[in-house]
């Protein structure tokens, strides 16, 4: 093949992969509707035509071959003779649990919205999250009043990722004696510290919304709450010793926000403190799929989220965790099913 046949064919390939993201918007609601209409399951079951799955769900003939040819063009199913079957890809709507979280969170709490993404670049505010919360400045004080399903998509997007690791990251910090954990959340880590010590001392540092959630939840009995809006000059942290944790933390904020808080950490600890930055870099993602969800992730919190904080490569991080007076002292990779980076950081001096 002559250059000029394969700069062709590259071109028509290119277009080809154009008109896939002109309509992605499209295909992603008619995956929604394929399993929302049960065609996706039934189909799983069997191979089935048309005529099958319209009699057997019950729906117009319309809606059935409509979908099932997004669905064929989209690559779900295949098409032999009459009949559909479902592919490996469509399969993974079903049984996947990251596709399945990662579906869920994009449709309840980031498709909302959506087309505030330059604006919400251009301000470096979360203009998204103005469709519901008109007032709103970031969504962490509003996560536990949530509507109730985009507040479960959420939280299982959450917990989904850092918690397989949450095992491994205790028996490092445990040692340290204190842990101090800065963005705790609903404390899905001091369950693990309770079921391994129940006389573990630890301290969950949150907002004071997010603190008032969890606070009088049983399976916390024994842990200490501390509220504090961390960005907040005028308020102050306890002062600790031991060990600090930020369990995917940072990435909600900014690179000037997370040097103002590893510097406010440095004011409020003893010299022999140690952080501890849990984190999926980037950088360190061994599969393809795990660094493309990473990399669009971002998207939610520049739309909905503050409008200025991001996924972050280790590179990056330890940039700033050395801007901010701080030295990585160890690192510990590839921790639990989605190769998170656990960053052991001293006091620079």
């Amino acid at each position: 093949m002559n250059k000029r046949a394969i700069h062709k064919q590259e071109l028509v390939n290119s277009l080809s992969e154009a008109q896939k993201i002109a309509f992605a918007p499209l295909t992603f609601q008619a995956v929604n509707a394929l399993l929302e209409l049960g065609i996706l399951k039934e189909i799983d079951r069997e191979p089935a035509s048309t005529e099958n799955i319209t009699e057997k769900l019950e729906l117009s003939k319309y809606t059935v071959k409509t979908l099932l040819e997004v669905g064929e063009a989209a690559g779900i199913f295949r098409k032999v003779e009459n009949k559909f079957s479902i592919t490996r890809l469509g399969e993974a709507f079903l049984y996947d649990e990251m596709t399945r979280v990662n579906f869920n969170f994009v449709k309840d709490v980031c498709y909302l919205g959506a087309d505030k993404l330059t604006q919400s670049f251009r301000n470096q505010k979360p203009e998204g999250l103005k469709e519901i919360y008109p007032d709103a400045e970031t969504i962490y004080t509003h996560i536990s009043k949530l509507p109730e399903r985009m507040k479960k998509s959420w939280y299982e997007f959450d917990h989904y990722y850092s918690d397989n690791s949450f095992d491994l990251v205790y028996e490092i910090l445990k040692p340290c004696g204190k842990i101090f954990d800065i963005g705790a959340n609903t404390g899905k880590f001091e369950r693990v510290c309770l079921k391994n010590n129940p006389n573990q001392d630890i301290t969950m540092i949150d907002l004071k919304e997010n603190i008032d959630y969890i606070k009088d939840n049983p399976e916390l009995r024994g842990c200490k709450f501390y509220a504090a809006n961390i960005l907040n000059s005028d308020e102050t942290l306890p002062q600790m010793s031991g060990a600090v944790l930020m369990s995917q933390f940072l990435d909600c904020f900014s690179e000037e926000q997370i040097i103002f808080i590893l510097k406010k950490i440095a004011k409020s600890s003893d010299n022999n403190i140690k952080i501890f930055i849990l984190e999926p870099f980037i950088d360190m993602q061994k599969f393809e799929g795990a660094k493309y969800s990473l990399i669009y992730t971002s998207l939610y919190f520049t739309r909905m989220a503050n409008g200025c904080s991001k996924m972050y490569s280790k590179k990056d991080m330890e940039k700033m965790i050395e801007c901010a007076g701080w030295k990585v002292n160890a690192a510990y990779d590839k921790l639990g099913a989605h190769d998170y980076t656990l960053l052991e950081c001293v006091k620079n001096g």
